[in-house]
This record gives C-alpha cells, sequence and structure tokens, in this order.
C-alpha cells in the first residue's frame, strides 16, 4: 500500500470512528440515525441489542483505526514488537466486533436479504482473521500478510457502507431507505473483498516473483 492511498484509508477511518464516537457517545445513542431507522420499522429495541450494539461499535473502531498501522510496512519493519502489540488489539477487536455483529446482522433491517449480507460479513470477517493469525503461527509471513489485507478490507466496511448510504439517499431519497439498504449490505463489504483480492495478485505477488528473479541472479 503506497502513502498516498495509506493515509486516504486512514484519514477515512479515523473520520468515521469519530463519527460514531460523537453519535453513540457523546450524543444520545437512541437518537442516532442508525437506531432510529431501526425503529421505524420495529417498535422497540431490547436492551442486549444495544449491549451488543456497544461492544460491536467499540471493537469496530480499535479495529479500524488500529488496522492500517499493521499493514504499513515501514512501522511494521522499524517498531515489531508494537506491531505485534497493535496486531493482538486488532484480533480481539475483529473477534468482539465479528461475534457481536453477527447477533445484530438477524435484526438488519430490510429482511433475509440484509441479515444474509451482515451475516455473512460477519463470518468472514471472522475467518479471515484466523487465517491470518494460522499464518503467521506458522511464520509464513506473505501469507499472513494477504490475510490481513483481505480482513482490513471487510473492517473498513464500515466506511464503505456509509458512503454507499450517502449516495443512495441522493439517488433515490430517503424514503425508499427499506428498498436500497438490503442492496448496501452486500455492497459494503463484496467491493472491498474483490479490490483486496486485485491488490494482493497484481502488487504482492509481483514482488514476490521480483524477489525470486533477484536472488537467481
Amino acid at each position: 500500500m503506497n502513502k498516498k492511498t495509506w493515509l486516504i484509508v486512514s484519514c477515512l477511518a479515523i473520520f468515521i470512528s469519530c463519527y460514531s464516537v460523537v453519535q453513540y457517545f457523546i450524543m444520545d445513542a437512541h437518537q442516532a440515525g442508525f437506531v432510529k431507522l431501526k425503529l421505524m420499522f420495529i417498535s422497540t429495541l431490547h436492551s442486549f441489542w444495544y449491549i451488543m450494539l456497544y461492544l460491536h461499535i467499540v471493537s469496530g473502531i480499535v479495529a479500524l483505526v488500529i488496522g492500517p498501522f499493521t499493514l504499513l510496512s515501514k512501522f511494521r519493519e522499524k517498531n515489531i514488537n508494537r506491531h505485534r502489540m497493535l496486531g493482538k488489539i486488532y484480533m480481539f477487536g475483529i473477534v468482539f466486533g465479528g461475534v457481536s455483529g453477527l447477533y445484530l446482522a438477524f435484526y438488519a433491517t430490510g429482511g433475509w436479504i440484509s441479515q444474509l449480507g451482515f451475516g455473512f460479513l460477519s463470518i468472514v470477517w471472522l475467518m479471515t482473521i484466523f487465517q491470518a493469525l494460522a499464518k503467521i503461527s506458522h511464520k509464513n509471513i506473505q501469507g499472513h500478510q494477504k490475510w490481513m489485507i483481505r480482513n482490513y478490507a471487510l473492517t473498513f466496511a464500515a466506511v464503505t457502507l456509509r458512503i454507499w448510504l450517502v449516495l443512495f439517499t441522493i439517488l433515490m431519497g430517503y424514503e425508499n431507505f427499506i428498498l436500497y439498504y438490503p442492496m448496501i449490505a452486500w455492497l459494503c463489504w463484496v467491493p472491498n473483498l474483490i479490490v483486496a483480492e486485485w491488490f494482493i495478485q497484481r502488487k504482492l505477488n509481483v514482488k514476490k516473483q521480483q524477489k525470486s528473479v533477484d536472488l537467481q541472479l
């Protein structure tokens, strides 16, 4: 990931994290746009749902902000111990975020299409972090790096979700939210994963081939 891309990703991640902190922790969570929209289609939300929502938000913010620093090669090379510490915190953020996200998916607005979209997001989110953990436990650094890129692409769904929401609201109007939200449940993460895979195939694999050529020479 080059500096420009890293900077854009980091700024968007920090912006969305700050927005979430203001909306859910400084202001009243019951007045948050996400909650108000849900209450338009469901009469009440029980206390355990709010507990899982807060768990999802806190763990998601931690992962969203830490993620770019775990992917930055210069930081990793110069601060290997800090990289490992941040990696562990990031992993716990994904575990708590994924489990709480899977629970929240059952209550997703928009019916079964939304529920499946967010449910699969949580499952794949958890699967990719465990794959990354398995690779590094076997000292497979490049394999670990690839799975971490895939995982952060899913973490970044917190950002792309809100970008899609703004775009669809402008194009289709606030009153048609129930129609386009099921699409956003998939659009917020599937394209991210495709871009991550493209990056892995085009960038990382090229670097690997170049290193092999250099060693042969």
